[in-house]
């Protein structure tokens, strides 16, 4: 059985809701994991910022604007009289539910079931759209089987054991639908998923039922081996590794989150990226199969933070570094890069809400240095260290760019190098010119 996820842009709309139904039925059994409708849940978090200020209005306008949305949508996706009714009971019922939240105290655990409404729509018009087809579907709620333990993180016994007694019990079913994101926490309320979304629900689903293989659809044809939005003719990368993947994930490409690909990886089943506007395109791989490739992509990862930390006091002293730790996890501020010589450390952040404080802290160490709006450029591919000359490549090709930090050697499949935003596009093309 395969685990097929959409995003939001893939069922953003009626048309489009029938175009993944086109898809997936192809009379093999399979899971297949939504998102909400693209722009609802964009919606949902400014009805619940309204919520939490008291502005009742300023929610119930926004609210009525997403039901009128939702009803057209209905109107325009099924074509029985008997299914739109379904439809329009179902739109009322939830906007009902989230109409609710406008009259009663306002926390962060009502905002979180106002944000599971919008996959909870999606699902059940798109199971409605297929039982309108003649298509034997049906919906696995994902508040019955996901959740998450008392660290925050996905309770895979839990949802293996819940998950598969759902399946057993409809052997007739063809197309079975689930809402991505949303799950419960360990006290049993309403939750999500938080890093990764949809992507996460769908490689934690393939790996609870040993899954054929995962496939993520979107709207492009698989990972790039470079940023399309800044550098010209780039293509599609046909095969990367989990850890490859992983890293181009981290370090910027914003096609797959890189904590979903952890339960695929360690369940060892593959996944790929494909596109549902160009279905036939073959899109990326991703598997534990080590391909034999120099240089495979290059990402960037926006909005660093540069942290260094100079002081004569480093010299020979055990210790140290274990107290800079310290500070940052303090702060619960994980570090990017890190670079050290016998007088200074320097290290990057992605989140500088704490970041003053961080820096005051630093300062009993000795003298502190910050330089903002930095970017991390990562070049991925098989570069083992018996595999020569690729570095040369790689900082010949940005001889003219001013490199603030290099990470190099931690990772047999990445080197970063910390350069200023006003140069992150003249270094992705000069990258892409001497690489590819």
């Amino acid at each position: 059985m395969k685990v097929l996820k959409f995003g939001g842009t893939s069922v953003g709309s009626a048309e489009r809701i029938k175009e993944v139904a086109n898809l997936i039925n192809d009379g093999s059994r399979k899971i297949v994991v939504l998102s909400a409708m693209a722009g609802t849940t964009n919606s949902l978090v400014e009805i619940g910022n309204y919520l939490y200020k008291k502005n009742h209005d300023g929610a119930n306008e926004i609210i009525s604007r997403l039901e009128r949305k939702y009803y057209d949508e209905i109107e325009l996706l099924y074509s029985t009289d008997e299914y739109k009714e379904k439809g329009r009971e179902l739109i009322r019922l939830h906007f009902e539910e989230i109409k609710s939240f406008t009259k009663d105290v306002f926390t962060i655990y009502e905002e979180k079931s106002i944000l599971a409404q919008g996959e909870l729509m999606s699902t059940a018009m798109v199971n409605f759209y297929l039982q309108e087809q003649g298509i034997k579907s049906a919906l696995l709620p994902a508040l019955d089987f996901m959740r998450t333990n008392k660290n925050g993180e996905p309770d895979q016994a839990y949802i293996r054991e819940n998950l598969t007694p759902l399946i057993e019990e409809l052997p007739d079913v063809e197309i079975f639908i689930t809402q991505g994101y949303i799950c419960r926490n360990a006290f049993g309320e309403v939750d999500n998923l938080q890093r990764g979304g949809s992507d996460y629900s769908a490689s934690l689903i393939g790996a609870a039922i040993g899954a054929s293989e995962i496939q993520i659809w979107t709207d492009i044809d698989g990972m790039h081996n470079n940023d399309p939005r800044f550098v010209e003719n780039t293509r599609s990368i046909k095969e990367l590794s989990f850890d490859e993947a992983a890293e181009l994930a981290y370090f910027g490409a914003k096609i797959l989150h890189p904590t979903s690909v952890l339960p695929a990886k360690l369940a060892d089943i593959p996944v790929r990226l494909l596109n549902t506007m160009n279905p036939e395109a073959p899109g990326t791989t991703i598997s534990s199969k080590e391909t034999k490739q120099d240089i495979k992509a290059i990402a960037a990862k926006d909005g660093i933070t540069a942290i260094r930390i100079k002081s004569g006091r480093m010299l020979l002293a055990y210790g140290f570094m274990r107290k800079v730790f310290e500070i940052f996890e303090s702060y619960k501020t994980p570090i990017d890069m890190i670079t050290t010589s016998e007088v200074g450390v320097s290290v990057t952040i992605d989140n500088d809400r704490h970041v003053d404080d961080i820096v005051d802290d630093l300062k009993k160490f000795g003298t502190v240095e910050l330089d903002r709006d930095q970017v991390i450029i990562c070049v991925v591919g098989d570069l083992v260290r018996d595999n020569k000359g690729y570095a040369y490549r790689i900082f010949n090709a940005l001889k003219d760019i001013p490199v603030r930090m290099i990470s190099y050697g931690g990772s047999d499949h990445n080197i970063s190098m910390l350069v200023s935003a006003e140069h992150k596009k003249v270094a992705l093309r000069a990258l892409s010119d001497k690489l590819f």
